[in-house]
Formats: structure tokens, sequence, C-alpha cells
């Protein structure tokens, strides 16, 4: 086994060259001892991009999921945990189909504490339903805006919901639980995990990977970004951006005429560069870089306590980049009532789009 160092800042690396030449050569087998079939290299690369695959995902799935079997325990154990099904009455939850067997979905809640018109940090951001399918060799993100209007559920207090809102409301009156009914409710799939990711964690996420490839479908100027000025400046086509122009260019919706969903595209590129620069040989191979992009994972998300990281990294372990599609869930647009700017669902495209998540069938064409 690899030893292990602790740096100042209490993270633990691999050093490799340390181990004696003797034992590095018994574990190669007939390269020196001539006994045993040597373990394939392959199969050993085959292994770590299964869990570090299954450690971006996490970055919206909300699990440090792992990417060595030295760090993987160490890690999830940093993850920070909520009782996310707890007060959820189960008469009231949709059953799983029996064609969806196997099959898992995950609520994935983002809030951007950096924001500056977040004040209190209780506002979802972004509410991503995740849909693995039941083979587990496919995975499809559904992005709800966040200001579609729905019915929410009495909040458990009492004080709260038994009537329609924007669905984003849910959260700051009842939690996670009464976010959990709400989206159930919606889209009539039954939940089985959920992960809180902070996006402002994006950043470090993104340093930790020394930067991500982006390409800009328009030019456009942030006006909440995190120089000191609140503006950056983004120019048309492709382009590597560190982690704070990730996070703005991620996060900025009113620069744009469709405000909220071109930020939602925007997330799902910076998700799905996120997972394949993760699975990349360059970030396999630094088990610096390695180290800090699992530990600033770790810092970015919260999941629920039944979610159990290490049994997850294993079952995304043959997932890539082009095995996740992106979808935004079906609307008529924009609207008001009374004061509030809103997003009506379209009825007639949502049940039937919804349906077919349930019972595990094709979805449309995806929106990217």
């Amino acid at each position: 086994m690899p030893t292990r160092e602790r740096s100042t800042d209490g993270d633990i690396t691999e050093v490799v060259d340390q181990i004696p030449a003797q034992r590095r050569g018994r574990r190669r087998g007939s390269e020196v001892s001539g006994g045993s079939t040597p373990t394939p290299k392959r199969r050993r690369r085959w292994r770590r991009i299964a869990l570090i695959v299954a450690a971006s995902l996490a970055v919206l799935l909300g699990g440090a999921l792992l990417g060595t079997s030295l760090w993987l325990r160490s890690v999830a154990s940093d993850v920070k945990r909520v009782d996310a099904f707890d007060g959820v009455p189960e008469a009231d939850r949709p059953q799983k189909a029996e064609s969806a067997k196997g099959a898992m979905n995950f609520l994935l809640l983002g809030s951007d504490t950096r924001d500056p018109e977040n004040k209190d940090g209780s506002r979802t951001d972004t509410i991503i339903v995740l849909h693995l399918n039941k083979d587990h060799s496919k995975a499809q993100m559904i992005s709800i805006p966040r200001d579609t209007w729905v019915f929410i559920p009495k909040s458990p207090n009492g004080k709260y919901g038994n009537t329609n809102a924007k669905i984003n409301a849910a959260y700051a009156w009842g939690g996670v639980p009464l976010m959990i009914q709400t989206v159930e409710k919606f889209t009539g799939v039954r939940l089985d995990h959920v992960a809180i990711v902070d996006f402002s964690g994006f950043k470090e996420i993104v340093d930790a990977l020394g930067g991500v490839e982006i390409d800009v479908p328009q030019s456009f100027t942030s006006t909440h970004s995190l120089n000191p000025d609140g503006k950056r400046h983004f120019e048309k086509g492709r382009q590597t951006m560190d982690g704070a122009a990730a996070l703005d260019y991620a996060r900025e919706r009113y620069a744009f005429k469709d405000g909220d969903f071109a930020r939602i595209q925007h997330q799902q590129q910076v998700i799905k560069a996120i997972l394949n620069k993760a699975a990349t040989g360059g970030t396999l191979s630094n088990p610096a870089r390695l180290n800090s992009f699992l530990h600033a994972t770790a810092d970015a998300v919260t999941v629920d306590n039944t979610l159990n990281l290490v049994d997850m990294a294993m079952e995304l372990r043959n997932l890539r980049g082009d095995d996740l599609a992106f979808f935004t869930s079906p609307t008529k647009g924009t609207g008001t009532v009374g004061s509030e700017s809103v997003v009506f669902a379209d009825d007639d495209k949502t049940k039937p789009f919804y349906e077919a998540l349930r019972l595990d069938e094709a979805l449309p064409a995806p929106t990217k």
C-alpha cells in the first residue's frame, strides 16, 4: 500500500515513490517474483476512472465521491448530512413503477450563498431532478426553473404552504422535507436521495481541477461578478475558465432576455465541464490535484443520511460525460401572478414528460 503523508493543511496524499522496490515488485507478481499473474494496468486505471467519474458527478449529486480507495472513506466522512425525509408523509408520496425498479432519482438543490441577491441563504436557486436509469448506464438531469408556479403542501409548522407559489419558496418555508414533497407532487416521481450544493463552492472545485473548458455561446457582461468592480466580460467562443470566472458564468441571468433559462444552460455547461475534466488523466495522475478536488467537493455539498457514498461510487463507475443528458422542465414561458414574475409549467407536456421519467422510459430530445 502506498505510504501516506499529511500536509500542513491536514490533507492526505499518497507518496508512491516511497514504496520499497521489493514491495512494488511483489505487487507486480511475475514481473519480479515470477509467481502470480500481474494485475493489468488497464484494470487499475479503469477502477480509478470509475471512482473519479462518480466524484465529479457528485458535485451535482452532492457526494464527494471518491477518487481512490485510500481517500474514499476519509473524504466521504467529511460530507455533511441532513435529515431530508423526516416528516415527509409516506402516504402522500408517489410509488416507483415496476419497470423502474433499480432506477434512482436524486433531488439536487443548489444555493448560491455568494450571490448578492441571496440575503438569508435559504433560497434554492437551482433545482434539478437527476434520474439514473435502472442499469445505471445513463443519467438525465432535469432543471426546474426556480420561479415555476406550483402547489406547495402545508409546511410542518402549519404556518406556510397549502397554496400555489414559486417552487423555491418550499425550501424557505419548510426546508428539505417540504421541498421533497413539493417536487414529488409536481413531478409524480419518487425521490430516493437529496443533495444540497453550495454553488459558490464551484470556485474551489474548478480551481482544484486547474480550470474547465467552456464554449460561450454569446458575448455578455456579468454584473454580479466576484471581481472588485462586480463586472466580468465573456467573449463568445471556447475558453478556459478558472473558478471565479466559472462561478460568474454559471450564475448570471440579468444579461439575457431569457434570464433564468440562460443561467440554467450555463450551469449545465459547467456541470458537464467539471465531470469531463475530473475524469481526465491529468487529474487522475496528479495526487495533489485529485486530493484538492475531492476535498473541495466535500466542502461544497450536503447529502441525505441514507446515501452511501462508497456504494454510489461503484454504481456510477461506468458513467462518462456523454452519458449525461440535460433537460429543462417543460414550460409555457414567463408571466405574472399578482406582482410576482413567474414561470408557468406546460401541463400538457409536463405530465407525459415526468411519467416517462417515472417509468424509466426515453425522454424527449434534450435541450442541450
